[in-house]
């Protein structure tokens, strides 16, 4: 998510478990927030649209949201052995939120941006570039951060309030990039009609076009076999595998490596090919690794490496989230932008990230309900099966579109 000082969040829900021992629906809780406040996606794109000194406004919320991550350098070294240490992870929990409220001006400015920016030809292989380096920054600073979590479980409290100047920074140099859209003066209606207007244009986006709602609904039952399994994966690497954090930094890098060796051959491959069938080969790479990642609970043999616990089947696991990220990063980002023409990019991915905040109201909680009836084989099986619903309906989509 950008802007790109996000990398050092990777471990956002592992610090939450592990230094603050938060509890299930807590990692629940923090799964949703990352996603919850993208359901104000629409409203922000119509109020970007209208707000003529765009670039005032992007600095204004950037340094607002990025501001609270300084509290976390009150915290004390032993948080997590405080009696009211329950009172440290809500402000954790709410430091997040704010953090996270960013992104539904920031995700369509940036796509409206890049688009406009950028040929439609070419628009697929720039951004898997610029993905590629961020993906390597990722895989340092996750590194460096797990080996410095090991030393010191406290270690947020000073590097968080680091990573909120940068943060700042960031935003400001994005803010430089030109629009090339000329900028209109709207007429400025009260706020309940601005919602009413979003919302009917979210419904006419839908309504008008087919192939992309078909995207959407299959993204929905993608988003929701992510997020069910998101939370309960991180629960799984603490309570089953007995993870450290340098040990899940190897596993992020691992599939973020393989990643950044494909992002650039599938930037080029989205742009030739139907995007639900880019879509169908991205779900099925997901639902493999559920299925390896499930696996290891009953096949747990592994090796020490330097301190990093290596599960077998977690290598085959991650070898395809591998291939899932490096699709996903760019069909989640700009899939919706094939779908539409240039000048309704940033309405269309509105649509698509306040959708993405609606599925997030429910999903982390109905799996972590599905990890307390069933287990974690219950949640596995769950995302698999929703993720074999979404491959399904973008297979049918493409189908009755060679009929047509």
């Amino acid at each position: 998510m950008p802007p790109r000082f996000k990398i050092l969040f990777a471990l956002n829900e592992f610090i939450l478990i592990k230094s603050l021992k938060g509890s299930n629906y807590q990692i629940a809780f923090l799964f949703q927030v990352m996603v919850l406040v993208l359901l104000f996606s629409v409203f922000f794109s119509e109020m970007l649209s209208r707000i003529k000194k765009k670039k005032k406004l992007i600095r204004f919320v950037g340094i607002i949201t990025r501001i609270p991550l300084v509290f976390l350098f009150f915290f004390p070294d032993n948080a997590m052995d405080l009696d009211k240490n329950y009172y440290y992870q809500i402000a954790f929990l709410v430091i997040l939120m704010i953090y996270y409220f960013a992104n539904p001006l920031l995700f369509p400015a940036i796509n409206h941006l890049l688009k406009n920016s950028y040929s439609h030809t070419d628009f697929g292989k720039l951004f898997s570039y610029a993905s590629t380096v961020n993906k390597i920054m990722m895989m340092i600073s996750t590194f460096l951060f797990g080996l410095l979590l090991d030393y010191d479980g406290s270690a947020f409290t000073y590097i968080y309030p680091m990573v909120a100047v940068l943060g700042i920074l960031s935003i400001f140099i994005l803010s430089k990039i030109n629009y090339y859209v000329p900028e209109t003066n709207v007429e400025k209606n009260n706020f309940f009609v601005a919602i009413g207007n979003s919302l009917k244009n979210m419904l006419a986006t839908l309504k008008g076009n087919k192939p992309y709602r078909d995207f959407e609904i299959s993204f929905m039952f993608y988003g929701f076999a992510w997020m069910a399994t998101a939370a309960v994966i991180t629960i799984f690497f603490e309570k089953v595998l007995h993870l450290n954090y340098s040990s899940i930094a190897f596993y992020k890098n691992a599939y973020n490596t393989l990643a950044i060796l494909l992002l650039p051959y599938f930037g080029r491959l989205i742009g030739k090919m139907d995007p639900r069938k880019f879509s169908a080969y991205t779900f099925s790479f997901m639902l493999l690794h559920l299925f390896f990642l499930g696996l290891t609970e009953y096949y747990d043999a592994y090796i020490m490496i330097w301190g990093l616990k290596i599960y077998y089947s977690l290598i085959a696991s991650y070898l395809f989230y591998g291939l899932f990220a490096a699709t996903m990063a760019l069909l989640w980002y700009i899939g919706s932008a094939y779908f539409c023409k240039d000048d309704e990019v940033s309405n269309y991915q509105s649509v698509h990230l306040t959708l993405t905040g609606f599925r997030g109201i429910f999903s982390p909680l109905v799996g972590i309900f599905f990890y307390e009836l069933f287990g974690f084989t219950g949640v596995f099986l769950l995302g698999i099966f929703a993720l074999a619903i979404a491959i399904f309906i973008m297979l049918l989509s493409m189908k009755r579109k060679s009929m047509g």
